[in-house]
């Protein structure tokens, strides 16, 4: 990122921020777990598959296998037999497999009490948003995931032009204080799910549209005329390659 356009983009940032914080003053993770270790199986099943379906799963899943040593029992196959309602559960099935026995091998039941981004994305499966996220909500260390929410309300806002989720994360953490990070991934993200939506944002409707570049340009038209000019194309936002919807 420019120093340039870092100031440029950071003009913006902080009011909108506190808007965010003040329209979504409860955001939290949609994952339900009770470990580290639970949210860290849970936030790789969240890959192409939403919160609700991934908290049904873990249901049933945690019920049988509450922490590592337990999981590493089982086969490829009883994991994919146990989770074949989440989307790519073949490859889920294979990671949480090798991650639980990595874990029940070096730490036991449960992933330790203090534990590095470098510990964890050293796991099977474990890239750098499913580490930010256990970071963030299980170990409360400063980290800021960007899932496809995140990815797209950065994107519309100006704080990223990047092409991939790392280096949006990148620009986000330059831009954001370390201090928010984690509560401003919940914002970001709530935010895209109630108003930022992918095809049909609701623009007017938007807490931070004063600050938002494509305010009205991605909205689409209302009968008898809207914010959208007549004849423009409406264009989807940005989807960052291989970042799953949060």
């Amino acid at each position: 990122m420019s120093t340039g356009g870092a100031s440029g983009r950071r003009r913006g940032v902080k009011p909108a921020l506190a808007a965010l914080a003040a329209a979504y003053p409860d955001a939290r993770t949609a994952l339900d777990f009770s470990t580290p270790w639970q949210l860290l199986v849970a936030t790789v099943l969240s890959a192409q598959c939403t919160d609700q379906r991934v908290n049904i799963i873990t249901a049933r899943l945690f019920g049988e296998c509450p922490d590592a040593v337990a999981m590493a029992r089982l086969s490829v196959e009883d994991l994919e037999a146990r989770i074949f309602d989440c989307g790519l559960y073949h490859a889920k099935a294979r990671h949480l497999a090798a991650t639980s026995r990595t874990v029940a091998a070096r730490w036991g039941a449960e992933l330790p009490a203090a534990i590095t981004r470098e510990e964890l994305e050293a796991l099977p499966g474990v890239g750098r948003k499913t580490a930010s996220v256990v970071l963030a909500n299980a170990y409360g260390v400063p980290a800021l995931a960007v899932d496809t929410h995140v990815f797209r309300v950065a994107h519309r806002l100006g704080w990223s032009a990047a092409k991939d989720a790392n280096h949006t994360a990148d620009d986000l953490c330059h831009l954001i204080p370390r201090r928010q990070w984690a509560a401003a991934h919940h914002w970001l993200i709530r935010h895209g799910r109630k108003i930022c939506h992918a095809r049909r944002p609701a623009c007017g409707q938007c807490v931070v549209a004063r600050w938002c570049p494509r305010i009205g340009v991605d909205e689409p038209a209302a009968a008898g005329g809207g914010r959208r000019a007549a004849g423009r194309p409406r264009r989807a936002a940005p989807v960052p390659p291989g970042v799953p919807a949060g």
